[in-house]
């Protein structure tokens, strides 16, 4: 590579996690707990910001918001959003050591970046104290990235830049237009977006593709080319410079934004 020096990965759904199971369980637990049922798709929904931050994100959905005045006899406040928060937390720190195996393609994927001289860091919505966890778990198995921003280390989580920058600062890459952010929430994209480098989302075993690896190859052709073109339009539409099948095929893309910017081209 002649000018891309860093790529930035997400997490769950990116690099461990196929289709980011871990948080979803915990979401709908941390709302039953206030006897609000919300279902996965309102739970999947805000994927990819601060934990805290996606609780109040889905609280703010019309439905939910409803439900909750319906319940409680007004709208959720402050207090509410740190108690629904903290149940989540306690319910999602009990079982993410089962969620730290990485996706297929990633390890190999990675050691190829290495090997062009690319450095690795990584963003996630996770806490530090999540990450406690996730990152052990993960190089256990094989996946240990250069550097690992957590979205409590800086003053906001996405769609904010911070984490992207702060990657930058501390593997030593000053051109933004050297680094890429990959990753596979629209929160991901916005974050990259903001950031001011190159996006790339990947859409199997991503949150928006949103089921199983098994389940994934039980598709028909038809199923799959819809669901496939759903993700694609969904990251398009987010803003995305690149948008791939899987995690196997960023090496080629990284290749293409590398000659693009040898063109002159900027994110």
């Amino acid at each position: 590579m002649k000018n891309i020096e860093l790529a930035v990965f997400d997490w769950a759904g990116t690099t461990i996690d196929y289709g980011c199971v871990a948080p979803l369980g915990a979401f709908v637990s941390a709302f039953k707990s206030k006897n609000i049922e919300i279902n996965l798709d309102e739970a999947r929904a805000p994927m990819g910001m601060k934990k805290r931050d996606h609780v109040a994100a889905i609280l703010d959905m019309e439905r939910v918001k409803q439900l909750w005045q319906q319940e409680h006899g007004n709208y959720a406040s402050e207090k509410d959003i740190d108690e629904l928060y903290s149940n989540f937390e306690s319910s999602i720190n009990s079982t993410l050591a089962d969620y730290c195996t990485p996706i297929p393609g990633a390890i190999k994927t990675i050691e190829k970046l290495k090997a062009k001289g690319i450095k690795i860091g990584s963003t996630t919505g996770y806490t530090g104290e999540m990450m406690k966890i996730v990152a052990p778990g993960a190089e256990a198995q094989g996946y240990k990235p250069d550097n690992i921003v957590n979205s409590t280390d800086v003053p906001a989580g996405r769609p904010y830049p911070y984490m992207v920058w702060s990657n930058a600062i501390t593997l030593n890459v000053p051109n933004l237009n050297h680094i890429v952010k990959v990753g596979d929430t629209k929160a991901d994209i916005a974050e990259g977006l903001s950031a001011g480098v190159w996006t790339v989302a990947i859409i199997e075993g991503s949150s928006v593709w949103a089921i199983s690896e098994e389940e994934t190859k039980a598709l028909s052709p038809t199923d799959y080319h819809k669901r496939y073109s759903e993700c694609k339009k969904v990251f398009m539409e987010a803003g995305a410079h690149y948008v791939i099948k899987d995690i196997t095929e960023l090496p080629e893309i990284m290749e293409i934004i590398d000659i693009q910017i040898e063109l002159g081209k900027r994110a």
